[in-house]
């Protein structure tokens, strides 16, 4: 069984506060008597599905083209967190239901049903992982954290989570689309856009059990 783990890119898609919104065009069609239909995009590399690399908050982190497909590929664990929970934390964490030695862990959250808002619509009551989980993630040795959401980090805490899981060697996957897929054991494999030098990339991502 393949999950496409992946949201759709279209000038719908919502884009963090302030950023650039997604345009795409036609920039030369058939209809107009062109040889080929040709589309132009412009979007930000943190734009749907995506990845952050170290140098989103690390002026001498790591770029995208820098991460080894090694760390985007291989076993994961989507867990499973039930509605009520506002914020992962440690303690939450500790009684999850974790594999030992898991390295890539993708958290389903409330947030899965914002996807299915329509318009669709940046939000800020979202679920994400405070400092105490994120320290717990990396104490586990995990490589690869993602949630289905703009931000790994809670918004009253968007800097510290993510400035500890990047300096701690992982990376962080956001936007994802876990709707349809249920808690379990898979194999992940992400794919980011080859961007030279830069803080973070869109990706397809998707699961197989």
């Amino acid at each position: 069984m393949i999950y496409d783990i992946t949201i759709l890119i279209s000038k719908d898609t919502p884009v963090w506060t302030g950023d650039k919104e997604v345009k795409i065009y036609r920039d030369r069609s058939i209809a107009a008597g062109a040889d080929y239909n040709v589309s132009l995009l412009e979007i930000g590399v943190h734009t749907g599905t995506h990845m952050d690399a170290p140098f989103h908050v690390i002026d001498a982190g790591r770029t995208v083209d820098q991460i080894a497909l090694e760390q985007l590929i291989g076993p994961a664990q989507v867990v499973a967190v039930p509605p009520e929970i506002e914020v992962i934390d440690a303690g939450f964490l500790s009684n999850c239901g974790l594999a030992a030695g898991v390295q890539r862990v993708l958290f389903k959250t409330r947030n899965s049903k914002f996807w299915n808002d329509q318009p669709l619509r940046f939000r800020e009551d979202f679920v994400g992982v405070d400092t105490s989980g994120v320290c717990w993630l990396i104490e586990k040795g995990v490589i690869l954290a993602g949630i289905d959401w703009f931000s790994i980090s809670p918004m009253q805490d968007l800097k510290n989570p993510h400035e500890i899981l990047l300096r701690g060697g992982a990376v962080i996957l956001e936007n994802l689309d876990l709707r349809k897929v249920p808690a379990g054991s898979y194999e992940l494999i992400c794919l980011p856009l080859k961007l030279m030098g830069t803080d973070g990339a869109p990706v397809r991502a998707i699961l197989r059990s």
